[in-house]
């Protein structure tokens, strides 16, 4: 519904009081929690870390946006359950994933749409995904204000079954689908995570495991 319908009669008063009925409820957001997602990732500031692990390939004359907000505009969608690129042609004028980003609500520049956020995906090399990965790692190892003598770690497979021959996926014969596998690493006493690998495996034994950003 685009256009908003009068009411065809007065709404009764309550002590006096008028009773007025108003759609126009401006701009509006459905993901209040990004101010605390915007809190934590200051705190840890993990974009300007994730940042410093890519070599800036666009052309410094024609840069508008800096890679930490993209970043941040990436991790933010996906925490909130929008983890393909193209959901970020709908979210880049939402207000909270401006405000969380930096940028004022309303008269702030909108985000970046899905090409320049597939153009970001892809622009890592192979090294600089294995430096993302290991960023993450420096991350946790951060979060611990006096180092412990010790630590667990969670190290389990997550199958992540695909519709079709999406590139990088592959048949594993353990879950009978073709599916990414990647295998994350969890700290098993705070539940911090550490990192993600991406294991490469046709036959569903143990295969040759890749460092991947996530």
């Amino acid at each position: 519904m685009t256009e908003d319908t009068p009411l065809p009669f007065d709404l009764p008063a309550v002590q006096r009081k008028k009773v007025t009925a108003d759609f126009a409820g401006g701009s509006i957001s459905s993901d209040g929690g990004l101010v605390l997602l915007r809190a934590a990732e200051r705190r840890l500031v993990l974009a300007e870390t994730l940042a410093g692990c890519i070599r800036e390939w666009r052309d410094p004359e024609r840069t508008v946006h800096t890679l930490p907000a993209m970043l941040r505009f990436r991790m933010f969608a996906i925490a909130c359950g929008y983890e393909d690129a193209d959901d970020c042609d709908e979210l880049r004028a939402d207000p909270l994933f401006k405000l969380a980003v930096g940028r004022a609500p309303e008269s702030g520049r909108d985000l970046w749409s899905q090409p320049t956020m597939s153009r970001l995906e892809n622009a890592p090399s192979r090294v600089e995904v294995a430096r993302l990965t290991a960023a993450l790692v420096d991350v946790f190892c951060r979060s611990f204000p006096i180092p412990p003598a010790a630590i667990t770690l969670d190290i389990d497979d997550t199958c992540d079954a695909v519709h079709g021959h999406q590139q990088l996926s592959l048949f594993n014969a353990n879950y009978d689908t073709r599916c990414f596998l990647p295998i994350h690493v969890y700290h098993v006493e705070s539940g911090k995570p550490v990192a993600v690998l991406e294991e490469h495996d046709t036959q569903g034994g143990s295969g040759r495991c890749d460092l991947a950003h996530v």
